[in-house]
């Protein structure tokens, strides 16, 4: 038992030494594969010939084009990608109201050696307003993926050796959880790779349709236009007040109930009070309240001075 871990440790510092060297063999403008894996040197691809041309380039861009009808000219551009074996990813569209125009934003997929087709085919969807390509070359990026992918597969390999010829519980935990944290890395970078193929085998090419641009009248240009605003102002005026009084009718209808009731409630309440009997008025002594024709004038009056 305490043999075979010494010949594991051994075999691992051999291989961590090995791998030193192949990640700074394999690595392109400075990059490094230190983390890549733990293989032998031998197990480490050739680098790639400095004298070879960098050709992976990702080309990306905007076009934007004035048509007649943005919604169809975004259909026939579809059918120009689909045919030259491109594909759409993303579509907007939007129709023409209340005086905007209508448009179309639709993103292609096209294959890089089939571009310049198609941009040649969607100029004849109408006027080209605006065109903007850019390219970036990704060559050594690939190479540098490359590289690294081909280090972890063969640290993988020689890891899946070790892990069939070890006994001890310890190693066998040991190499299956260095061989999962590899695997996990293998996996995102092949990933990367992928994508960055999908992105240098075809470009992407944002794709704008708009509707040529008709500037609002603000004003009439003769009498007969300033008399057709005139009329279309009476009408509309009358009509709004038409609905005004459409919406405040039932409202007047109530309040006007409201009222007519309450003047009917005061009418009755006074006809009620106008016919309850009046109390008898007392009757004063002719004697002792004479009328005052029958009182005698001041002069008249006689007494003690």
């Amino acid at each position: 038992m305490n043999m075979t871990r010494r010949v594991l440790a051994v075999l691992v510092l051999v291989s961590l030494g090995a791998f030193g060297l192949a990640g700074c063999a394999a690595s392109s403008g400075g990059g490094s594969v230190q983390n890549a894996g733990q293989a032998p040197a031998q197990d480490v691809p050739a680098e790639a010939d400095p004298g070879e041309p960098d050709t992976a380039v990702v080309i990306t861009g905007r076009i934007s084009i004035v048509a007649e009808d943005p919604i169809d000219a975004a259909g026939a551009a579809t059918v120009i990608v689909t045919d030259a074996g491109g594909r759409v990813s993303a579509r907007t569209e939007h129709a023409a109201e209340d005086g905007s125009q209508a448009s179309a934003d639709i993103t292609l997929r096209i294959p890089a050696d089939a571009l310049e087709d198609v941009r040649s085919e969607l100029a004849s969807l109408g006027t080209v307003k605006e065109t903007t390509l850019d390219s970036a070359e990704v060559g050594g990026t690939q190479r540098d993926l490359d590289a690294r992918i081909t280090t972890l597969r063969a640290s993988i390999a020689r890891y899946n050796e070790w892990l069939g010829t070890a006994s001890a519980t310890s190693d066998l935990i040991e190499l299956e959880s260095a061989i999962a944290e590899r695997q996990t890395e293998l996996e995102g970078l092949e990933a990367q790779a992928r994508a960055l193929d999908d992105q240098v085998a075809m470009s992407t090419i944002t794709l704008s349709l708009m509707s040529e641009y008709v500037p609002v009248k603000t004003a009439p240009d003769d009498f007969g236009e300033a008399l057709l605003v005139g009329w279309n102002g009476f009408v509309a005026f009358w009509s709004a007040v038409l609905i005004a009084l459409g919406v405040a009718l039932p409202w007047l209808v109530l309040f006007a109930a409201i009222a007519v009731g309450a003047t009917l409630l005061t009418i009755r309440a006074r006809r009620r009070q106008s016919m309850r009997p009046q109390p008898p008025q007392p009757v004063l002594d002719a004697a002792l309240f004479p009328a005052p024709e029958q009182m005698p004038a001041p002069e008249q009056v006689t007494g003690p001075r």
